[in-house]
């Protein structure tokens, strides 16, 4: 019997023939109709590597489940209803259904906001469908559609290349290389599965740097090659400073708690108390200690504050980056476009020697109408300026720029002649020249022709002249195809000499940037003269400046130490960008960065922050944090001044929490360890709890002082502790004065001491917020009135409490008037104390850092 033959191989979708392709995708080349997109959109699912779709409201009530604090206080819900005390496990039941459906609702809103913000700029792409092109959400694409892509999109999906002209794509996230690939709808010779050998294929998460294609979708998602590896090419970025601080606060206050905690529990056992209101006391202690709403509180600043920069047309991407704008003491950006009005127009064309030539804009016009990648300003500038005659012209080829060769070349035809005509930077397109056209001879181009050449270059650029040189060469009749060796023994041709005008209002901008403590620096392609001449004219000093050149011959060290002092960077690469972000942050400094073309993509993702424009190229957009749907300067301004304002309400809420908790949950560990009962019952301490977070909630719409959005900030957990050490004794200290008032003044059994002190201890950690939200005198910083209006409605409640039916169930019992007069006194006595003690605390701050600026810089919002 014969052995079966062997099955072979299973191709991937480039590998097999186009027509086949197109069978297994029941379509055909000419895309899909809307019906056939939705119904393929159901069975597929979204074009998404993560799952898009919200989760549902029970689900998300559930996932607050998981959390360690809610399964303790289940437990002890438990623990008491199975002793008997079902008051306790009532209200302790409540308080878990109350907090996680408050927290449930708060960020379901807070992401829902975050998520129509990021809609509105998600990534598009155009389709064929119905027979007609149209834009679609890239998430929306489905298997068999046809997708048009040009110089600067994002490829949406995996697919096979239906045509392509001059297409070029970088794909170094999957394939590793670093030089752009040329892709053709060519079938593929050669079967062996890597991407590498799909020349006739494009990916998703690639990008497209010239040339324009049609692709037809053969897979989505989580389908695709990058989805197969998302979890490892598309990791999340590194917490950010906030994220890491907020990580080491909650392990301080799990330390703390375990501390104290341990503490009562072995007091308690000595003292040969029962062991289940010991274990209640303990969880309950736990809880008091926890600022349990802080997940709720940051959620809703966050996307409060994303909201704000909305309306002043800063769309945030991702939440978590406002902090670090407002921390931002750095920015980096372009100055085409920033700077200046990105409105060029051609002012001079002119050969080697300063003449005015036609033949040089006639030679640019053949290289930019033809140039198939992302044009610059400079290129619409040439096509719009009055040229010799163009027709005629017939493209054959093109090699695309390139940010090491700083040129672009075009292999064209006219009359039976083939010409590579190039245009670039001065400097290098000058390099690969060896003659120079002189009226209608060509010269050869000597040293002393070179040198003047180069003058030239530099007087325009002082000026504030942008400068584009134009060569070509003739080739060989037979030539189809051009390489990057193929750009040599070229004829100078002369200058393209261009003038773009600085921007209105960008002076005032930037003087608005300075006052708010953020340095800019300019990080541009262009030469060293143009960019001096640039910023003088809107006012920003350049004392130092470093070239790509420079840039190349100094270790990360020495780089680290320049770029502190350097005010522009010119005519760097983007591996140069990244490198100039990274000495920068490894000073501790916070950076920002500012660009929207495809060479910008690895610097906005390198940047603590990334923004980009709403007309930036898919790249750009994708990489940013931000996007401005204005370029303008006025603009960050504004986003700068809320996202300090953002750090800042969450900041009130830490402190505030720490402060407060820390300070009653001393004071109740203290008294259990000398009162003959325990000071709170552990369901009185949930219902404080509860309260006093439910008095915080209007927090996020706060204001903050303009004196605390001047400056930088940053998360300084040495200010916490200084800050929790300070407010949560003295809070500790009144506590005490009302348990010696309370069994000394009034003689007060278990169930008097614990509804004195209820009230007492609500009072005084719920008004304090009118004190500490702000370094001014409470009557000249005004409270956000939700968040007047919550915290005294929460103390009226804790006041009228003891004479409702809850009190008995509730282990109250009702206050003698002159019991609430003493109350009262105590907290007016504790706020005017917390008053004076922010004033000293504050003080001595200040001294701190005019001592040791080094060492206490970048404090939070509210020191």
């Amino acid at each position: 019997m014969k052995p079966a033959p062997p099955t072979p191989p299973t191709r991937t979708f480039w590998e097999l023939p186009l027509a086949a392709s197109l069978a297994a995708l029941d379509c055909d080349a000419n895309g899909l109709s809307s019906p056939a997109a939705r119904r393929r959109l159901a069975a597929a699912g979204p074009n998404a590597l993560d799952e898009t779709a919200g989760r549902s409201t029970l689900l998300e009530l559930f996932a607050h489940l998981r959390s360690p604090l809610v399964l303790l206080l289940l437990a002890a819900c438990v623990v008491s209803a199975a002793m008997g005390d079902r008051a306790s496990a009532v209200v302790i039941a409540v308080i878990v259904l109350a907090s996680i459906v408050l927290d449930t609702v708060q960020e379901r809103r807070a992401g829902d906001a975050v998520r129509r913000l990021r809609a509105s700029v998600a990534l598009k792409a155009t389709v064929v469908r119905d027979g007609a092109t149209q834009q679609v959400p890239a998430d929306q694409i489905v298997p068999g559609d046809v997708v048009l892509l040009a110089a600067g999109d994002l490829v949406p999906a995996d697919g096979r290349i239906l045509d392509a002209r001059d297409f070029f794509v970088r794909q170094a996230a999957l394939t590793g290389e670093a030089w752009p690939v040329e892709k053709h709808a060519a079938e593929v010779e050669q079967f062996d599965g890597e991407i590498a050998s799909a020349t006739n294929a494009a990916f998703m998460g690639t990008s497209v740097l010239s040339g324009s294609a049609r692709l037809l979708v053969c897979a989505t998602g989580r389908a695709t090659s990058l989805g197969g590896i998302a979890g490892t090419l598309r990791q999340a970025r590194p917490p950010t400073a906030f994220e890491r601080g907020m990580r080491g606060f909650g392990e301080m206050v799990v330390k703390l708690t375990s501390m104290l905690v341990l503490l009562v529990v072995l007091a308690n056992l000595h003292a040969h108390r029962p062991m289940a209101d010991t274990f209640l006391f303990a969880v309950a202690l736990a809880v008091g200690l926890t600022p349990e709403l802080l997940p709720m509180i940051v959620s809703v600043t966050l996307a409060r504050g994303a909201l704000r920069m909305a309306a002043r047309g800063v769309i945030v991407k991702r939440p978590a980056a406002i902090q670090n704008l407002g921390s931002m003491d750095v920015l980096c950006t372009d100055k085409t476009g920033t700077l200046t009005q990105a409105c060029v127009r051609v002012e001079q064309q002119v050969d080697a020697d300063g003449r005015p030539d036609a033949r040089v804009l006639a030679l640019a016009w053949v290289n930019s109408h033809f140039e198939s990648g992302l044009r610059s300003p400079l290129d619409d500038a040439i096509l719009a300026a009055p040229h010799a005659e163009d027709a005629g012209w017939r493209k054959l080829d093109e090699l695309p720029f390139g940010f090491e060769r700083r040129r672009v070349s075009v292999l064209a035809e006219k009359d039976g002649r083939r010409r590579l005509v190039v245009k670039g930077a001065p400097e290098d397109v000058l390099a690969a020249c060896t003659s120079l056209q002189r009226g209608d001879a060509v010269v050869p181009l000597d040293a002393q022709a070179r040198t003047a050449a180069m003058a030239r270059f530099d007087a325009f650029s002082h000026d504030g002249l942008r400068v584009l040189a134009v060569a070509s060469r003739d080739m060989p009749a037979g030539c189809e195809h051009v390489q990057a060796g193929d750009e040599r023994d070229l004829v100078f041709a002369g200058f393209v000499v261009f003038l773009d005008p600085p921007k209105a209002g960008v002076a005032e901008a930037l003087a608005r940037l300075r006052a708010l403590h953020v340095q800019v620096k300019v990080v541009s392609g262009d030469n060293e003269g143009v960019t001096r001449h640039v910023c003088a004219q809107v006012g920003l000093p350049v004392r130092r400046v470093l070239t790509g050149a420079q840039v190349e011959h100094l270790d990360d060290p020495a780089l680290a130490a320049l770029a502190l002092r350097t005010d522009a960077f010119c005519r760097v690469s983007p591996a140069q960008k990244c490198r100039i972000l990274r000495a920068l942050r490894s000073r501790g400094r916070v950076v920002g960065f500012m660009g929207d073309g495809v060479n910008d993509a690895p610097a906005l993702h390198e940047a603590d922050v990334g923004i980009s424009v709403e007309g930036a190229v898919d790249v750009a957009r994708e990489a940013a944090d931000m996007i401005l749907l204005r370029r303008d300067l006025a603009v960050l301004g504004d986003g700068v001044v809320e996202g300090r304002r953002t750090f800042g309400n969450v900041m009130k809420y830490i402190m505030m929490a720490t402060s407060s908790n820390f300070g009653n949950m001393l004071s109740m560990a203290a008294a259990s360890l000398v009162l003959p009962f325990l000071p709170l019952l552990p369901m009185q301490i949930l219902l404080n709890n509860l309260l006093y977070d439910a008095s915080e909630i209007a927090i996020p719409f706060d204001e903050v002082d303009a004196a605390e959005t001047a400056r930088p900030h940053d998360w300084d957990p040495r200010f916490i502790r200084q800050f929790m050490l300070v407010f949560g004794p003295l809070s500790s200290a009144f506590d005490l004065g009302t348990f010696w008032l309370l069994r000394s003044g009034f003689d007060a059994d278990a169930e008097l001491f614990r509804s004195g002190w209820f009230v007492e201890s609500l009072a005084t950690q719920v008004l304090v917020i009118f004190v500490l939200r702000t370094r001014n005198a409470p009557w000249k910083s005004r409270a956000h009135p939700a968040l007047a209006f919550g915290a005294i409605a929460v103390v009226a409640m804790a006041v009228v409490l003891p004479y409702t039916p809850l009190a008995s169930p509730l282990g109250f019992v009702p206050l003698p008037p002159a019991l609430l007069a003493a109350i009262a006194g105590m907290t007016c006595a504790y706020v005017a104390c917390a008053e004076a003690a922010k004033r000293l605390f504050h003080r001595h701050r200040a001294r701190q850092r005019a001592r040791h600026p080094a060492h206490v810089a970048g404090m939070s919002a509210l020191h």
